[in-house]
């Protein structure tokens, strides 16, 4: 039985991602624009029910998406339900408002978002109300806009309000350092992450610079647009959920990952990465055995660039990861890999472990074997193998950190405060934002400097000799 998932799309940016992962999600199942099968492989609709639901089209049947949309202005929205994918969707899942949230946090928590908050929650009522076994949600927005954030950050704690035992996910694009669109992005990205601290369960950290390095350096376009960033993206997405829509040797669903991936409840935030990225006309030279896709896992790869041109892709090595920062300055708590295709489970639990035994150093000592492996038989469409990872690294307070030296130049001296008291937001949530992002990042930092005392490493000696 499919255990179902619900996709939100919140503000432009949130949109424009969700509408690539649907276009991604539609060809890996084999289904057209309209929703209706066209595949020839028994597996893509064995469990296509997790991310739709099935409507009697006369002698067919549609699978139509189990999604909301989600915005404070009608033009994205627009776009979507006029172009290729307008008849995908049923009609009452897409809600929008009319005046835009203008860039501004508190019009989408306080004003206009909270107009909007209650159709939002019937409509998504309906949608779990026809689940059979409702697994959580997947939630896509940016932190840096007013929709995406505020609004975002609104439904997520309404959510968890409603269904405190479900999983909540976030696709999160978080403010960069080089790709900025607004000047108040630092203070909208700390007054969501104080939210998503809070109340998610999984935020899958993406950002614009990142992907714009990888288009340019890996993929070789010259000048990227945000279809090609989407594109990436939405292969992580669906490289998150694959196991769980086919079948596979070891699977794992978003509750498993959350298992293995967060040790405490707060330091929720992963960096996701994926191999291969291939540039066009470069595929019939790559190659994707288990021990490539396994070695390119491997923070070594940094001596490889030395020796060709591409570099090879690299799941644990910072030029593929979809977040901004450098994971040789912090330690690896977690990590999940997630392969597809052809896959020997032996092989590929062999060689991650050898990976982890040979980069020991960058793994914290105190969590055992934390890097989970899940095998998907299923391959992506055009790539006989690839693999995507999760990995949850203290080298992410440099995100956080970022953000809040940007926030406090401003907020020291209360610019554009008035913007967001005028729509009834309080000035202390400002400062209880930046006390909470502070105080995440000294528990990154405290768990990174962490270490295994002498004595527990006897007592475990001695259990073992003991059994």
């Amino acid at each position: 039985m499919a255990r179902e998932i619900i996709s939100i799309s919140i503000g432009q940016a949130g949109n424009q991602v969700g509408g690539n992962f649907w276009r991604t999600v539609l060809k890996e199942h084999g289904l057209g624009n309209d929703g209706l099968y066209i595949g020839n492989d028994p597996q893509q609709i064995q469990r296509v029910g997790v991310y739709f639901s099935e409507v009697d089209h006369g002698e067919k049947i549609k699978y139509v998406p189990r999604s909301v949309q989600i915005d404070l202005e009608d033009g994205v929205l627009n776009r979507i339900q006029s172009g290729p994918l307008g008849g995908l969707f049923r009609p009452d899942t897409f809600i929008s408002g009319t005046s835009g949230a203008g860039n501004n946090w508190a019009k989408g928590f306080y004003t206009e978002g909270a107009e909007l908050i209650d159709p939002i929650q019937e409509c998504l009522q309906k949608q779990a109300e026809a689940c059979d076994a409702l697994q959580g949600f997947q939630i896509t927005h940016s932190l840096g806009g007013g929709t995406g954030a505020g609004l975002g950050s609104l439904l997520l704690s309404k959510i968890r309000e409603e269904y405190p035992d479900r999983m909540l996910s976030t696709f999160s694009i978080l403010p960069s350092p080089k790709v900025s669109e607004t000047i108040v992005e630092p203070y909208n990205a700390m007054l969501s992450l104080h939210q998503l601290v809070e109340n998610g369960d999984l935020t899958f950290c993406i950002d614009n610079e990142a992907l714009y390095d990888i288009t340019t350096r890996t993929l070789k376009i010259k000048s990227p647009e945000f279809e090609h960033l989407n594109s990436l993206v939405s292969q992580v997405m669906c490289g998150v959920s694959t196991s769980l829509r086919f079948p596979g040797q070891l699977n794992g669903d978003l509750r498993k990952l959350g298992l293995n991936l967060v040790p405490f409840p707060r330091l929720h935030f992963l960096m996701p990465s994926y191999a291969p990225f291939v540039a066009a006309g470069s595929e019939s030279f790559l190659r994707t055995s288990v021990a490539d896709l396994t070695t390119a896992c491997a923070f070594v790869l940094k001596f490889h660039l030395l020796l060709i041109d591409m570099p090879p892709p690299s799941l644990f090595d910072r030029h593929n990861l979809l977040v901004a920062c450098d994971p040789r300055h912090g330690r690896y708590l977690t990590a999940a890999t997630i392969f597809r295709g052809n896959v020997s489970s032996r092989e590929a639990q062999y060689t991650v472990l050898n990976l982890q035994q040979k980069n020991a150093s960058q793994f914290v000592e105190w969590i055992p074997d934390n890097v989970s492996v899940s095998l998907c038989s299923v391959p992506p469409v055009g790539q006989a193998r690839s693999a995507t990872c999760l990995s949850n690294s203290t080298s992410i307070q440099e995100v956080f950190n970022r953000t809040l030296t940007q926030f406090s130049a401003m907020y020291k001296r209360r610019a554009y405060m008035h913007w967001y008291t005028g729509e009834g937001m309080d000035e202390l949530e400002f400062a209880e934002a930046e006390s909470n992002c502070r105080d995440l990042i000294a528990e990154y930092q405290q768990y990174q400097e962490a270490t295994v005392e002498a004595e527990e490493v006897e007592e475990y000696e001695e259990e073992e000799v003991a059994e």
